[in-house]
């Protein structure tokens, strides 16, 4: 088994680059990776803002084992494997491990609510499938319905420390507070709203975060600033990060996706913001505009 220690810091989930043809463009995927070690993460994930709803299964299966190498033994990889049965997750969670992932991190089916009982049982069956880390996530502020505190936290209670959590159900603050309270503390806790609710959060007791790449710089100086209790520096690096996290939540997950790849297009690490649609969001030129007033106060907070 890994040593699930290293899960901890900024983790921050890689956005897909598309050649013109909507094929993925991994040399830019490759040059992303670098760029977030050397901004200063600890590790990296592909999840749901990575369009992994979007890539085809035999795509998915592929990709723990591109990142993996992309990686270098740099910092820990997390692959999500998410999925409608418990078949398919499986597959993507054996990939995962097969190439070398740290850890799996999956929510549940979306296309029905399941109770719980069905829900243990498809937890159960990945951490039966595989040795390492699974991130049970709640994702329910855009996508999915939520989990109880009491399911979640029964599942760390069975399983220990290989049951590491990603709430970002709303409110996201007593989640965490109250995920933290059921396991004692215990269980290793990431917050992911993209930096909204960074400072809180950590205040909570998160080990890590789970940001997007598009504010990676920001991120970083401010979560080093949270570890350091420089509050002053945290919040002047917060409130730019917040206020265009708060643009792009208006869209839910599309919103995340459509906004980072225009940032990352933005600062010259994507060529190009070729989507795979149908999306459910677009950027109007007013959210366009505010956004990129935002990134610039972001730099200047960053150059002081």
């Amino acid at each position: 088994m890994n040593d699930l220690t290293k899960l901890r810091g900024i983790l921050p989930v890689v956005h897909m680059p598309y050649l013109t043809d909507g094929q993925i463009d991994y040399d830019t995927l490759h040059r992303q990776v670098d760029y977030l070690f050397d901004t200063g993460a600890h590790g990296l994930c592909l999840a749901l803002v990575s369009d992994t709803l979007r890539l085809t299964a035999q795509e998915r299966l592929q990709m723990p084992a591109h990142l993996v190498r992309f990686a270098a033994g740099r910092g820990p990889v997390v692959i999500s494997v998410g999925a409608e049965s418990t078949v398919q997750a499986r597959a993507f969670a054996r990939a995962a491990e097969d190439a070398g992932a740290a850890a799996v991190m999956a929510i549940p089916p979306l296309s029905q609510g399941l109770a719980e009982a069905q829900l243990r049982e498809y937890f159960e069956e990945l951490l039966d499938e595989i040795q390492i880390g699974v991130f049970v996530q709640d994702a329910s502020s855009y996508v999915g319905e939520a989990m109880s505190l009491d399911f979640q936290a029964q599942l760390f209670r069975q399983h220990g420390p290989r049951v590491l959590f990603k709430p970002e159900a709303s409110p996201l603050g007593p989640c965490i507070s109250g995920l933290r309270e059921l396991t004692n503390g215990e269980a290793a806790i990431f917050e992911g709203s993209g930096g909204q609710l960074l400072i809180d959060s950590y205040r909570r007791g998160v080990v890590g975060t789970i940001p997007g790449v598009e504010m990676l710089d920001g991120l970083v100086a401010l979560w080093n600033a949270c570890e350091a209790g420089d509050w002053d520096r945290a919040y002047a690096v917060y409130y730019p990060i917040c206020a265009i996290a708060t643009l792009q939540i208006q869209g839910g997950l599309d919103g995340f996706i459509v906004t980072e790849r225009y940032m990352l297009n933005k600062q010259g690490l994507f060529p190009n913001q070729v989507h795979r649609g149908p999306v459910s969001f677009q950027l109007d030129e007013g959210t366009r505009q505010e956004v990129d007033r935002l990134y610039d106060r972001l730099q200047t907070v960053l150059a002081e």
